[in-house]
């Protein structure tokens, strides 16, 4: 059996960011560095001193880093140190997911473009070290839905297995027909919708500016998971897969109760099989209550990742190790986690 970290991250670098096209230089983001007013410490206690100036707003760089992984495997200049430490780990495959695009960055479509561009180029450089280890998500330009099928595309001549989205993109719900289209490509390519933790609206980004992250990065989330029912968007689309990620999955119970309850009142029932009848994938944490979760929803549609590069509540760098051995669960539920499932999800082979 193969183990997946269905959930691992990049931190991008200056070096990202070579990746873009020329004509697009000026929109370039830059790094700069504090030096004097009041300190700030990231999650792993380091001191923040670096921060992103993109489109003319300043960005978290060095906020959620997880030291104890190094720099260079964190940020990719040295792949072969990333796959040794996967190796360590007995990690077999990482899906990679971004840092910085876990937030708004922009609101301008040519800079939306531009840094998706750059971004998914940098990731089909790093996909050609190691093409079975390292597989990544495209990241769509969402603002420029005309150009979103040429980065498909590359993704998926490039070793992209899933598409990166977050909560409110482009101001929108993911329920709203603007994303039809992505939806329709996503059956296409055999690319998955990966909706990650984060939201791309400044409005809500700065409403909980000084929360911790629940409920800009999480809530909104397992409301998009909501909406998709709600709406029926999976029958819609009945050859998209839809991935959530980092959000753990102890809500699943609490949000199909609440949404059966309001389909009660329009003559309407869930089916049984809620996640596999839509082709959804929720990725677990090892730190949630497994056997509640099987229990309400069974062991076919459920994942599990790291959030490798990262220090925050999802992460786990021992995560996948641990649920094989820690003997919480079946050993055959186990197994469908880190493998089977992860497979299925990102048509992995």
């Amino acid at each position: 059996m193969a183990t997946i970290d269905a959930d691992a991250h990049v931190l991008e670098s200056p070096a990202t960011w070579e990746h873009m096209d020329a004509e697009f230089k000026r929109h370039t983001p830059m790094v700069v560095t504090q030096q004097s007013g009041e300190t700030t410490l990231g999650t792993s206690g380091n001191v923040v001193r670096e921060y992103w100036v993109v489109d003319g707003r300043i960005h978290n760089k060095q906020v959620n880093m997880g030291l104890d992984t190094s720099e260079a495997s964190r940020e990719m200049s040295d792949v072969q140190a990333r796959i040794d430490h996967m190796k360590e780990l007995e990690i077999d495959v990482q899906v990679l997911y971004p840092t910085l695009f876990l937030r708004p960055i922009t609101v301008n479509a040519e800079i939306d473009y531009a840094l998706c561009k750059g971004y998914n180029r940098w990731l089909g450089q790093i996909n050609k070290h190691s093409p079975e280890e390292l597989r990544w998500v495209v990241c769509p330009p969402l603002l420029s839905m005309d150009k979103v099928r040429e980065e498909l595309k590359y993704g998926k001549d490039n070793g992209a297995c899933g598409i990166f989205i977050r909560a409110l993109e482009a101001s929108k719900l993911i329920s709203d027909p603007y994303f039809f289209p992505l939806y329709e490509m996503s059956a296409e390519f055999n690319l998955p919708i990966c909706l990650h933790s984060g939201v791309a609206n400044f409005d809500v980004h700065e409403v909980y500016r000084e929360e911790p992250g629940f409920n800009k990065f999480k809530v909104t989330g397992v409301g998009a998971f909501h909406q998709l029912l709600w709406n029926h968007i999976p029958q819609k689309f009945p050859n998209t897969r839809w991935g959530f990620v980092e959000l753990s999955a102890q809500w699943i119970p609490y949000a199909l109760n609440d949404i059966s309850l309001r389909m009660q009142r329009r003559g309407e029932e869930l089916p049984k099989d809620v996640l596999g009848d839509n082709n959804i994938f929720v990725a677990c944490q090892v730190t949630d209550d497994l056997d509640y979760i099987l229990d309400a929803v069974g062991d076919d549609n459920i994942v599990v990742g790291t959030d490798y590069g990262h220090n925050d509540t999802s992460t786990e760098i021992e995560a996948l190790r641990r649920l094989r051995s820690d003997g919480k669960i079946p050993a055959r539920s186990a197994d469908k986690i880190l493998d089977d499932n992860a497979k299925r999800l990102y048509a992995l082979n």
